[in-house]
């Protein structure tokens, strides 16, 4: 049974879902020809798509990227392997600066930039789950810029760090590029879109029910 905080969280992303979905669904057609016309234009510059969607995701920790779309469109445009490359790096820069200012800066920065209570979340899945906490809470939204601040805060080592980054974020790459792929084969923008809300929504779901156990 889900409790009455995981419910209202589902309540209100399939509410954010409806409200980002209805536009696909009155301007399917409008909003299909203008993804293939920007697949066109920028179908002979690969590197400068990769160069823009990386730069989007370094910034994810300092700004409101919304890395899932980011990561699911490098796959989209790229392809697979070079847009979960693309992803991969983009990710990981975001995890070392955050990571670095957390580290110099502390706590007074980081609760400016994610808030006290999604810290105060991430010392207690940090005392549940140790290190790990990194690799667990890479998907879900708000919770992964926290997780990278709060590793930064607590001291922890950077080589160990930089392995669980490293693994959550190519575990997290390949599952939008795949997913950002698949739908370019399948020419199919909206599913590419869908799909970016959805594989962060199950994270968070599955996170907020390991808390509540």
């Amino acid at each position: 049974m889900l409790n009455n905080a995981t419910f209202r969280w589902i309540v209100l992303w399939t509410i954010i879902l409806a409200i980002i979905l209805v536009p696909f669904i009155l301007f399917g057609a409008q909003i299909e020809g203008w993804t293939e016309h920007f697949l066109d234009t920028t179908a002979d510059k690969p590197g400068w798509v990769s160069l823009v969607l990386g730069s989007l995701l370094a910034l994810d920790v300092f700004l409101p990227v919304p890395s899932s779309m980011a990561s699911t469109a490098a796959g989209f445009i790229l392809g697979f392997l070079r847009g979960g490359i693309t992803s991969l790096l983009g990710m990981t820069v975001s995890c070392l600066a955050g990571f670095w200012v957390g580290n110099h800066f502390g706590r007074p920065v980081a609760q400016k930039l994610v808030g006290s209570k999604e810290l105060e979340r991430m010392e207690e899945l940090g005392r549940r789950f140790g290190d790990w906490v990194i690799v667990v809470s890479r998907p879900v939204p708000v919770l992964a810029e926290a997780s990278v601040l709060f590793a930064g805060m607590s001291r922890m080592p950077l080589r160990r760090y930089v392995l669980l980054s490293l693994l959550s974020n190519l575990a997290i790459s390949a599952v939008y590029a795949a997913v950002g792929a698949y739908s370019a084969t399948v020419d199919s923008f909206l599913l590419a879109f869908g799909g970016s809300i959805l594989v962060p929504l199950a994270a968070m779901v599955v996170m907020r029910k390991r808390e509540s156990e």
